[in-house]
């Protein structure tokens, strides 16, 4: 039995939860960014939960990260035929886990935030907006921009629960010095 096992996984009631709040979660990034159809479809992604993730794609303690790859067309062997493709590793262990011990806190609004955070994070990197290869300082910094972001898609969004989300994301609200939306 390996690790992967051992981890507990999203069930299909909440697959489904997971791929609605993906669905939402594109659109309001998307209308955020002002990004049509074609520029969406540009920066190359896809989100997987626990059972579709390698070993080394599966982290404990974050709820989901961004791994990049390099995707070339089949058949292609120049460098310039190779394009970024981010996959967003949902930790499905770790967002049961919290969901748990934080009675308050429900799946679609908490995979919403995830999400919508996650594809920020994208956007930023396909748009040269910030370095995937940034330093842990900047990397932290990202984080607190990025959770701003988040916040304010998500601010006047009305789902149940999503105040709690908020409320439990707060700590990241706080104005940090030199920390700019850009």
């Amino acid at each position: 039995m390996t690790d992967k096992q051992k981890l507990l996984k999203f069930n299909p009631d909440q697959i489904e939860m997971v791929n609605n709040s993906v669905a939402m979660a594109e659109e309001l990034v998307s209308n955020h960014f002002k990004m049509s159809a074609s520029q969406w479809l540009h920066p190359k992604y896809d989100v997987k939960t626990l059972a579709d993730l390698a070993p080394d794609e599966i982290v404990n303690g974050p709820f989901a990260q961004v791994i990049r790859y390099k995707g070339r067309r089949i058949g292609k062997t120049l460098e310039s035929a190779s394009y970024d493709l981010y996959k967003i590793c949902l930790q499905d262990h770790s967002i049961i886990s919290i969901l748990k011990s934080k009675k308050d806190l429900r799946l679609f609004p908490f995979a919403l935030y995830i999400i919508t955070h996650e594809l920020i994070h994208i956007v930023r990197f396909s748009k040269f907006l910030q370095s995937f290869a940034a330093s842990e300082d900047e990397k932290y910094l990202e984080e607190a921009r990025v959770h701003n972001y988040t916040r304010l898609i998500l601010n006047d969004i009305q789902i149940c629960g999503l105040d709690k989300v908020l409320a439990f994301y707060s700590n990241w609200q706080i104005p940090i010095e030199g920390v700019r939306l850009s």
